[in-house]
């Protein structure tokens, strides 16, 4: 069975993965508005509109709303990323209707209830908190603000306390009226589920959605810099990272195939090289998050006081020698892993759910699978080392949290990392 897509006169654009063999569905409304997307005044309050959304509707209270899904044995919950937003269930197939009729309830019927928001607002300062009290977690939205400075996208997804319990009815019911219109939105449906039958549902459940306009948002803007913490804390949190490509870039799948290689799995260079052969972390990964206009590679690594200090020139000596080449065993190798996962996770409807509706938001269609694969096994050992010079010549950006008074300074560690 194929990928279908249909699109209301609304603008809502509908596609379904089916898996008829499966006993399950997974559905979800996937909206292009998220933490970019927001005035700096109210950096957070796409994430809190995501909690609110589960407060109450005009039909359901809080507590009906995990009545419902608990007496079908679903699952439902939401996200909030830099770039979009997502509400999705998973149900037996005989309730995706049910699941579909609660999204569409939060998604428009909302009460954004004041005394529910008071409650609500000190529930995300309670998840601020516990971000900041997880170096490993936090280190990752300095990273972020280093990179991109003074621009939404390097703002946190969380937002800051003040601002959070400074956000009132009117000013989340305004930004949700400008952001969550049909032609930013994706129902997506994987599993045991019909396509037409749900188009039709969805054009009944969807009818109060406004038409509005595709989003805007500010272009993305790398640059790069060092952001240092120090802290009482027993292990030093290190991210080292580059300018990396969109999800438009022709190098997007070379560098998740560089990213394997260098630190994706346990055959990687810095886990053979970092942990094994020297025992200088537990943990040490490469990552890319990618965007319409622009991404990130980066390097994570959480070690000791001490060790911090062979662990840089190490760490950054592997990243220089990616560059300078690499082979074609390990090529096949990075490929294999990553059609692996591509692969198995076509055995997920929630996967295949949320794959198919971030491809309709990127890209505007579906991404066929075969196409994905094609890709990957067309990149050689020559694109991986072109790839790596081009983005570890960028300026790099620097986060460290922990004991920091034996970790090279940002001039030294820049110097290590020229290609």
């Amino acid at each position: 069975m194929s990928i279908r897509e249909t699109r209301l006169p609304s603008g809502l654009r509908i596609v379904t993965d089916p898996m008829s063999a499966v006993e399950s569905a997974s559905l979800g409304v996937w909206v292009d508005a998220g933490t970019r997307h927001e005035p700096e005044a109210v950096n957070g309050i796409s994430h809190l509109l995501e909690h609110m959304a589960f407060k109450g509707t005009e039909r359901r209270s809080a507590r009906a709303i995990a009545e419902e899904m608990d007496a079908v044995g679903g699952h439902l919950n939401a996200y909030t990323a830099r770039d979009h937003t997502a509400y999705y269930a998973k149900v037996l197939k005989a309730d995706t209707g049910l699941a579909l009729d609660i999204v569409a309830d939060i998604l428009q019927h909302s009460l954004l209830d004041a005394e529910e928001l008071a409650r609500e607002q000190a529930v995300v300062v309670q998840e601020i908190n516990q971000a900041f009290d997880t170096p490993d977690d936090i280190i990752f939205d300095h990273f972020q603000a280093a990179a991109f400075p003074d621009q939404p996208l390097g703002r946190p997804v969380l937002g800051t306390e003040e601002l959070v319990r400074g956000m009132g009815r009117a000013t989340i019911l305004d930004y949700m009226r400008a952001h969550y219109a049909a032609p930013r939105m994706v129902l997506a449906a994987s599993g045991n589920v019909d396509h037409d039958a749900l188009v039709e549902e969805a054009g009944r459940a969807f009818a109060g959605l406004a038409a509005g306009e595709a989003g805007s948002f500010h272009p993305a803007r790398y640059v790069g810099g060092d952001y240092r913490e120090e802290r009482d804390i027993e292990q030093v949190n290190l991210v080292v990272g580059f300018d990396g490509v969109s999800f438009a870039d022709p190098d997007y799948y070379a560098a998740s195939v560089l990213s394997t290689l260098l630190g994706g799995g346990m055959s990687s260079r810095l886990f053979q090289e970092v942990r094994e052969k020297r025992g200088l972390v537990y943990s040490i990964y490469s990552f890319t998050s990618s965007y319409g206009d622009g991404g990130l590679f980066g390097i994570y690594a959480g070690t000791g006081e001490d060790e911090v200090e062979e662990l840089v020139p190490v760490m950054c000596d592997e990243v220089v020698k990616v560059a300078g080449g690499v082979s074609e065993e390990e090529v096949l190798r990075a490929r294999a892993q990553l059609k692996a996962s591509i692969l198995m996770s076509l055995e997920s409807t929630s996967s295949r759910c949320e794959q198919v509706a971030r491809q309709i938001l990127i890209y505007g269609r579906p991404v066929p699978t075969a196409e994905v694969v094609a890709k990957i096994e067309a990149i050689e050992a020559a694109d991986i080392a072109r790839l790596a010079r081009r983005l570890f010549a960028t300026t790099p950006t620097i986060a460290a949290i922990g004991p920091l008074g034996k970790l090279e300074g940002y001039g030294k560690m820049a110097d290590r990392l020229r290609v």
